[in-house]
């Protein structure tokens, strides 16, 4: 998958941005706050629908302005010749969207078409955070590796809200059990899903973590459903915490409360990584993801996107992410107040985009 141009208004600070990137590193340059970092959220939030840092109406869209837009064309290695086009107008609380000049009605057909894999300063939260972003990292990949993952999950996102909702409103044992079963027929099935995902997933990280942090050892993905799957059935494990749920007023067992963890061969443990290590080890997960995509389905590597890389890896590290993304071949976008510091050789065939105050000008 190869972006040929990237187009948006009213992003933050950048009034108008056209790109056309190389097929391979691009990388762009300025001081602080020129508006690097918006050029990617631009990719970011026609592939996710919300830029990495926020929702779109925490102060994506550009000051005294309505409305951002996002345009994007690119091409799907799969399949030689075909460009799509994706486009998004966005004004925080309402959008509309084309895609390949026909209307959307969900983001999510947005979603699906442009695949990004994005690593920017927060995404050590991947390791060192709470459940939530590592849940929102399995079910991005299945969403795009398997289509019947996001119907279940949608159901079974319904049903929770719903059993809440009696929870506080002091609902009856029979409006619960209603509940408690659509939960358990997509609950069930989401966990399945989630836990061969990872088990997919764990093919790839040895060797990924040998190339790009060999000193964390060898990984070992965990998974934990959100109940005690070994000892009991979801059903089961809803009836018994009915009574803590209604005091809570919220649910407290099922895949919503799924986590998952790294088991590292290394003296080094999950909950003891320095900063640089969680970031490197995220780094390495995402990479997998990537690397996973692209070999199990069709377009060709994902668009990968690395926000600020000098600053969250050292020159060695940045140099072994480098190398390893020119062999795959895929189309990289790195941010960065200069070029990564690298052995010659490593990352100098890349295109450079000087960006300052919201201008992008190509420098070679």
């Amino acid at each position: 998958m190869k972006v040929l141009r990237l187009e948006a208004r009213n992003l933050r600070n950048l009034e108008a941005l056209r790109l056309e990137p190389g097929p391979r590193l691009n990388l762009l340059i300025g001081d602080n706050g020129a508006g690097k970092t918006s050029v990617l959220e631009a990719l970011h939030l026609m592939a996710y629908g919300r830029s990495f840092r926020g929702r779109v109406r925490d102060g994506l869209i550009r000051h005294g302005t309505e409305a951002l837009e996002v345009f994007v064309e690119w091409q799907e290695e799969g399949t030689p010749g075909r460009i799509r086009k994706a486009g998004l107008h966005h004004a925080g609380q309402t959008w509309t969207g084309r895609l390949d000049g026909e209307g959307v009605d969900q983001l999510s057909q947005l979603c699906a078409a442009l695949v990004v894999v994005s690593f920017e300063p927060g995404s050590h939260a991947l390791i060192d955070g709470g459940g939530e972003p590592r849940r929102r990292y399995l079910d991005w990949g299945l969403f795009h590796v398997e289509q019947d993952f996001f119907p279940v999950w949608r159901r079974y996102t319904r049903a929770l809200k719903q059993r809440n909702a009696l929870l506080k409103a002091g609902g009856s044992d029979a409006q619960l059990d209603s509940w408690d079963r659509e939960l358990v027929d997509a609950g069930e099935p989401l966990t399945r899903y989630r836990r061969a995902y990872l088990e997919r997933l764990q093919e790839e990280m040895p060797a990924l973590c040998e190339d790009l942090a060999p000193t964390l050892g060898r990984p070992e993905l965990r998974y934990s459903p959100g109940w005690k799957q070994g000892e009991l059935p979801l059903a089961d494990a809803l009836l018994l915490a009915r009574t803590r749920d209604r005091v809570l007023g919220h649910t407290t067992a099922g895949p919503h409360r799924a986590d998952w963890g790294v088991e590292l061969s290394s003296d080094a443990r999950q909950d003891t990584l320095s900063r640089g290590q969680a970031k490197l080890l995220a780094l390495t997960c995402l990479m997998a993801q990537a690397q996973a995509l692209a070999a199990d389905v069709g377009g060709g590597w994902p668009v990968v996107v690395l926000d600020d890389l000098a600053s969250e890896l050292d020159p060695g590290h940045q140099q072994r992410v480098l190398a390893y993304l020119e062999a795959s071949g895929a189309q990289v976008f790195i941010s960065g107040t200069e070029r990564p510091r690298t052995k010659q050789g490593v990352g100098e065939q890349g295109v450079v985009f000087h960006v300052e105050q919201g201008r992008i000008v190509p420098r070679g």
